[in-house]
């Protein structure tokens, strides 16, 4: 197809499609050298596909051509995944329209808003497929680990934030001495043995520790209240 028919059938404009063209999103099957005319071929509407589904979910345009071009993409297992961020979207949705007819008679609604398990799986998403230089550090390192290492690391961590529940438990503040030795100690950790944990890493760490309701009650199961008193204390480590 040439480009104008490419983007009827696509629903997207001639300049979008020079942009992606430009940005090395989505390059055109071929260029006639004597016209200048762009052809797409069936794998360029394949890949159009794909990142029409992930500009649905909102991803950035960097982040899906990581997602796109990482080594580790697998077509059939990102639709499933695509599928499902769908449905949350889709759940939220559904949620927001209930939600006015309760805000009209006056009902708190503002649980509605909570985006949070959106938000928690695209990021599993880019981490998963996104070809970052954190991940494949990790990719490197968690290559060679045994299923004991594997238990081995996860203990070390749970230890960690066993400390933190023990140093809340004291009574000393996020920003106290004691937690952002604490601090230090699991931003080594992390570095050691997955990838280099940088302070931005640490701080989106802390924020997920809260977010993840998964997180959040496995690091609750130390004290109430750990999983925040941790995010405050990276948040005060990383602005010192």
């Amino acid at each position: 197809m040439q480009i104008k028919e490419f983007a009827d059938a696509t629903g997207v404009s001639v300049r979008t499609l020079h942009y992606y063209d430009e940005i090395g999103l989505l390059k055109p099957t071929n260029v006639d050298e004597a016209t200048g005319y762009r052809y797409y071929d069936e794998s360029a509407l394949l890949r159009m596909q794909e990142i029409l589904f992930y500009r649905e979910l909102d991803f950035p345009l960097k982040s899906i051509g990581e997602i796109l071009s990482s080594p580790h993409y697998d077509r059939t297992a990102a639709l499933k995944e695509q599928k499902n961020l769908l449905i949350l979207k889709k759940d939220r949705l559904e949620r927001l329209i209930s939600a006015i007819d309760g805000a009209v008679k006056g009902e708190n609604v503002m649980p509605a808003f909570d985006n949070s398990e959106f938000e928690k799986t695209r990021a599993e998403a880019k981490a998963r497929w996104g070809d970052t230089d954190a991940y494949r550090e990790y990719e490197a390192k968690a290559g060679d680990y045994t299923a004991q290492d594997k238990n081995d690391l996860a203990a070390g961590m749970d230890q960690i934030m066993a400390a933190f529940a023990v140093c809340k438990k004291s009574g000393e503040t996020a920003a106290s001495a004691g937690a952002q030795a604490l601090v230090g100690r699991l931003q080594n950790y992390i570095t050691a043995h997955c990838y280099t944990c940088t302070d931005q890493i640490l701080a989106g760490l802390g924020q997920m520790y809260v977010a993840d309701e998964r997180f959040r009650q496995n690091i609750d199961k130390h004290g109430m209240g750990t999983a925040v008193f941790i995010r405050d204390a990276i948040e005060a480590y990383c602005k010192t």
